[in-house]
């Protein structure tokens, strides 16, 4: 689709293939292998009189994580929809996403030369799943030559496969009208025609709302639909100056407030940094949309709170692989920056340190499900081991790292088996380092199911001056996912001021080590009573390890339990194999939460499960689908691990490290271990 429009726009001398490796978005080696878009890529073009830049997402659910962070980089979301595939789990999300940010929202439904007589179900199951503001812009012939345009310049006169333009063009006037109480008098009182130039200011505020949503019909196979989506681009979708602004925030926490933001090229440079990439030869380069403001090459501008100004030596404009040098950029564009150090997703950049504390909120990235213990094969290539995992997470902060201390293991964690896949691929390839990966521990958590209270009194002396500091607290449940919540109730300087931080501060290094099985603990409310302190050896450390050791104390006699990460799956399969999916997870723990019908007699099963149970469950739902099945899977939540589950996580771990302690503790030790 993007090649077709950058063709029909002349952007492009020949249109490129996707199979074939010449499509000018997804020009790495890694995306000719695999014959998919991996990594989002910024175009542009030009069509009557405006200047349309064009973000290209992977649209593989594993990759959702980079299209959140390029989301904000754009007024309007195009999504795309394959006519003989139907609504896919990914384009939820992705509608979703935009919604949530504020963005208008643009349907293309492709491929409409292979199923007809789909197109018109399809259409009405847009319209229930997304609203009944998803109205057609166009619709197909009846003879499948052409598309037929509805709105912009209506035909009339060329009959439509479903419904008529007239009937589309009255039901689109309907909802922009409503938007404006003096076209509505013209229109409805007076039946006087209007232009798609006097609807144009309602129709941007109808998107802007979300009250509609435009519908647009192609065969980029048959070259049928492109011209007329480039002209709903242009004439349609939003400008800066249309859109909803961006919601900057000045300050952090609680004290951040709202900061308003106008595409005026003369007012202060605001600049977000949505995309960074990192070659091995070239270093960082940076991708921003300029909000507010300018930049011009040679300028001196900050980046976030830095104090020291950075030069912007190469300004560049991205053109899919090509990089072209330009001048300047004003607000509405999206540039990039290279060869400045410190560049990060969600830097701003700045003319003036007024905006220092100027931001986005941070996206709310999904939750990784998937991780591999990953270690270098080569030996000496452990600290570039470090240096290469943080060079992919900042490419891509869906991608995660972490170090369970107590299997010595570095762990990467995404948002799928591909995902990882291609992250261990590209050190390989781009970075040159080789890893070896084995299966990690799983994620689990520890909690607490009881209320309980406890005092420590940590004291040290060594001859000089020693270490005094005494906690009293009380801990209790919170509900799931809640988290943490530190309240102090001391009263009368039993414990000073400045020691309340560091009891917390030992608290919450209890908390990740846990007191079950050595996982973070969550969803627990620690309030600090009371304590006792000395003028002389009461330090920050005396106060840390009070609040450790009490803490510690109490959660052993508040019942600790284990939990487990929960996943929502959605598996499509073919109609005659629900039976074997719903079985086969009901096995695994699972719970069916319900089935939609999909196109091609495709049903997807919607079900919860533990994670535990699911190792590999992608290779396993194709091997029992014969390859027709599909995956995806998403964080839901920590659920306590069932009883006989911890008994037999309690006992596999007990094995590795004493099979006659384990025998022993199998037949009625359990209690002991669980703190029960």
């Amino acid at each position: 689709m993007l090649e077709a429009l950058l063709f029909h726009a002349r952007a492009i001398h020949k249109q490129g293939r996707v199979d074939d490796g010449t499509n000018h978005a997804d020009f790495t080696a890694q995306e000719h292998a695999h014959h998919h878009s991996l990594e989002p890529s910024v175009l542009s073009l030009d069509h009557q009189g405006r200047h349309i830049n064009l973000i290209d997402p992977p649209g593989l659910p594993d990759f959702f994580g980079r299209t959140q962070l390029v989301m904000p980089a754009v007024e309007g979301a195009l999504l795309l929809i394959n006519a003989a595939r139907g609504i896919e789990s990914v384009t939820q999300r992705a509608f979703e996403l935009a919604r949530q940010q504020g963005k208008s929202v643009m349907i293309v439904i492709n491929q409409i030369d292979t199923n007809p007589s789909q197109l018109e179900p399809l259409l009405t199951e847009i319209q229930e799943q997304f609203g009944h503001g998803c109205l057609p812009l166009n619709l197909p012939s009846a003879d499948g030559q052409a598309v037929v345009d509805c709105y912009l310049q209506p035909d009339f006169e060329t009959p439509t496969l479903f419904a008529d333009a007239t009937r589309c063009q009255e039901a689109l006037v309907d909802v922009v009208v409503e938007q404006d109480e003096a076209l509505m008098n013209l229109y409805l009182e007076q039946d006087e025609t209007l232009t798609p130039q006097q609807l144009h200011a309602p129709l941007e505020k109808a998107l802007r709302q979300g009250e509609l949503v435009p519908v647009c019909f192609t065969s980029v196979e048959r070259d049928q639909g492109i011209d007329l989506l480039l002209d709903a681009l242009a004439q349609v979708m939003p400008s800066p100056l249309e859109a909803n602004p961006p919601e900057f925030l000045n300050g952090f926490g609680e004290e951040a407030q709202p900061v308003v933001i106008t595409p005026d090229a003369d007012a202060h440079l605001l600049a977000h940094l949505f995309r960074i990439v990192i070659d091995p030869y070239a270093g960082r380069l940076g991708l921003f949309r300029i909000y507010q403001g300018k930049v011009r090459k040679g300028q001196k501008l900050f980046l976030g709170s830095q104090r020291k100004a950075v030069k912007i030596t190469h300004l560049l404009k991205l053109q899919g692989r090509k990089q072209l040098d330009i001048q300047e950029g004003v607000a509405g564009d999206i540039c990039a920056v290279a060869k400045i150090e410190g560049l990060e997703v969600g830097a701003i950049l700045h003319d003036n340190h007024e905006e220092d504390n100027f931001h986005l909120p941070d996206p709310e990235l999904p939750q990784p499900l998937f991780a591999l213990a990953v270690q270098p094969k080569r030996r000496g290539d452990e600290q570039k081991l470090a240096e290469v995992l943080n060079k992919l997470v900042s490419e891509d902060p869906s991608l995660q790292i972490t170090h369970a201390g107590s299997e010595n293991e570095t762990v990467l964690q995404g948002l799928g088996e591909m995902h990882l896949q291609i992250a261990l691929e590209k050190a390989q390839q781009v970075f040159n380092l080789e890893l070896e990966t084995h299966k990690p521990s799983l994620a689990y958590r520890e909690t607490i199911t009881l209320e309980a209270e406890a005092r420590y009194r940590h004291k040290k002396q060594t001859g000089g001056a020693g270490q005094f500091g005494e906690v009293a607290l009380a801990i209790s449940p919170l509900e799931r996912e809640e988290g943490f919540e530190f309240v102090s109730e001391v009263v009368g300087g039993a414990i000073p001021a400045p020691f309340i931080p560091a009891v917390k501060k030992g608290v919450i290094e209890a908390m990740n080590e846990g007191v079950l099985a050595g996982y973070p603990m969550q969803d627990i409310r620690v309030v600090l009573l009371d304590g006792k302190h000395h003028p002389v050896d009461s330090k920050e450390i005396a106060f840390v390890m009070a609040g450790k050791k009490a803490f510690i104390e109490a959660a052993k006699q508040a019942e600790p339990a284990l939990l487990e990460p929960l996943v929502k799956l959605e598996v499509l399969v073919p109609q005659e194999k629900i039976g074997d999916i719903s079985g086969d997870l009901t096995s695994r723990r699972g719970m069916i939460c319900g089935t939609e019908v999909r196109p091609n007699q495709l049903v997807a099963v919607l079900a919860e499960a533990p994670l535990a149970a699911l190792d590999d469950y992608a290779t396993r739902i194709k091997g029992m689908t014969a390859g027709k099945g599909q995956l995806s899977m998403t964080f839901s939540r920590y659920e306590l691990v069932p009883p006989a589950e911890l008994r037999r996580l309690m006992l596999c771990e007990q094995m590795d490290e004493d099979p006659d302690e384990a025998q022993d503790e199998a037949a009625g030790g359990f209690n002991r271990a669980s703190g029960r």
